[in-house]
């Protein structure tokens, strides 16, 4: 993707998120009182296809409007931040920014409060914006991100043809309006199920997919788009070319924790691949992957490219974190109202009672995570010979178990650190132990949390598959 440069023209807004916790109805009114913990501020709308696209590696300009107030700042810093030209975002005074600040406690959005300025774009602004965009270098593909937030006039967009026209730019549009006529000239439009419902006056079933296709090549002919791809949620992705046969992709597999910006990854990715010379199909595949990791996940996020790339390969994406990124997982999942379970070992020579004890430790929540002993540290307590197999390959094999949700590698000699800042639901740990010897049973405990004890498999055990290589012992049934 380096070396692309990639334009995003459209309404840009800040998302603000206010995390926290409610355990209590207001004496004022029956609505829940969330006691904030932290406040976070992210790109939002064209600006977070924007950090997609930079995310991605690729040259990316932003084109927008703003207000002249502290959320503008705040989107001029992070898209700074996130190595986007804003030389072409323009501030203008009476405007207000827009924003969406959501209050989220436990596991759901109890409130979203909305700032915004719909106004259309004058015929000024937009040839202010193409123009500051021109300074740069000619692109290789246009993405409109429309959020009927008025930056999209038709002055804007006629400007873009002319643009596109000229330097053979394709125009790839994630729409908002109900007339798809307005993206007359684009490439290629991504709407979701409900806005191409919308386009078409229609209601359309999520698994129809004939009808789908046919409504979607009826408005590609009449807007003269080359195709439309429909994202359809947990059906996955339909792309219907204006003329010629219609290709379904289903939704990977990924629980569903927030579909926020979901549409934006899926545009950004999906125009930057086809700007790099994948074909349609095998754009939406990519485009579709990055969607699937994205609803995984709280809030609007960028998606590396190397986890897209372990994503397509089937595996599931950095699930080995250090521990300070472990700790941010773990207040997403909390958000989402997931029952964190955690666990802990060397894990060397891995073997059916380590199998045995992880899946039974999962069935006693929604996220497994696992702490495992680093090289120093297994050296300490199993001695100078161990361990057998390095801890980045231990740590690879255990996240390759679909068991197991997150795995991190701890350097002391026992994972009390880990649990202090994680704060498990549930510790799991097998039964060779009493629970009044389990390390940090007071820490979850104290948090309301729980130990359990789980039986081991008879005969299975690092130390034995050792001594029987040792000997060259054969197996035992």
């Amino acid at each position: 993707m380096h070396g692309l440069v990639v334009w995003v023209i459209g309404d840009v807004m800040l998302d603000e998120y206010a995390i926290g916790d409610a355990a209590r109805i207001s004496p004022e009114a029956p609505v829940p009182v969330v006691r904030v913990q932290r406040l976070e501020a992210r790109l939002g709308g064209a600006a977070n296809v924007a950090r997609q696209v930079a995310t991605l590696g690729a040259r990316v300009s932003l084109a927008g409007l703003t207000g002249d107030d502290a959320a503008a700042g705040q989107i001029f810093d992070l898209c700074r931040e996130a190595d986007i030209d804003v030389h072409a975002l323009r501030r203008v005074g009476p405007r207000q920014t827009s924003r969406k600040l959501r209050g989220l406690a436990r596991n759901q959005q109890l409130v979203r409060l909305d700032w915004e300025d719909t106004t259309p774009c004058s015929v000024e602004a937009a040839n202010w914006m193409i123009e500051r965009l021109r300074e740069g270098p000619q692109p290789d593909v246009i993405i409109l991100s429309d959020y009927a937030k008025g930056v999209l006039a038709p002055a804007l967009i006629e400007r873009v043809r002319g643009i596109a026209a000229s330097t053979g730019a394709r125009i790839v549009v994630d729409p908002k309006q109900r007339d798809f006529g307005i993206y007359r000239g684009a490439d290629l439009i991504t709407p979701n199920l409900h806005e191409l419902g919308l386009a078409a006056g229609k209601t359309f079933e999520p698994g129809d997919t004939a009808a789908i296709a046919a409504c979607a090549q009826s408005l590609a002919l009449d807007v003269g788009a080359d195709a439309l791809v429909v994202t359809r949620g947990g059906h996955g992705m339909l792309v219907v070319p204006a003329r010629g046969p219609h290709h379904a992709i289903p939704a990977r597999g990924r629980a569903l924790f927030d579909p926020t910006g979901a549409g934006d990854a899926v545009v950004a990715v999906l125009a930057t691949a086809l700007a790099a010379g994948a074909t349609l199909v095998e754009a939406a595949h990519i485009a579709n992957a990055a969607a699937g990791i994205s609803v995984g996940r709280i809030g609007a996020v960028s998606v590396p490219p190397d986890e897209i790339a372990e994503f397509l390969g089937g595996g599931d994406t950095r699930k080995v974190m250090a521990l300070d990124e472990l700790v941010a997982q773990v207040e997403l999942w909390r958000i989402a109202g997931k029952r964190i379970v955690f666990t802990n070992g060397c894990f060397d020579l891995l073997h059916a009672g380590h199998l045995s004890l992880l899946h039974q430790a999962a069935q006693h929540g929604d996220v497994l995570i696992l702490a495992i002993n680093s090289d120093a540290s297994v050296r300490r307590l199993k001695g100078a010979e161990r361990p057998l197999v390095a801890e980045r390959e231990r740590a690879a094999m255990l996240a390759a178990l679909a068991c197991v949700d997150a795995v991190t590698i701890f350097a002391e000699d026992t994972p009390l650190q880990v649990l202090q800042a994680v704060r498990p639901d549930i510790l799991v740990k097998g039964q060779d132990y009493r629970v009044d010897q389990v390390v940090g049973r007071d820490v979850v405990e104290a948090g309301g949390g729980k130990v359990v004890l789980v039986p081991l498999v008879p005969g299975k055990s690092t130390t034995g598959l050792i001594e029987r290589i040792a000997q060259r012992s054969p197996l035992q049934p």
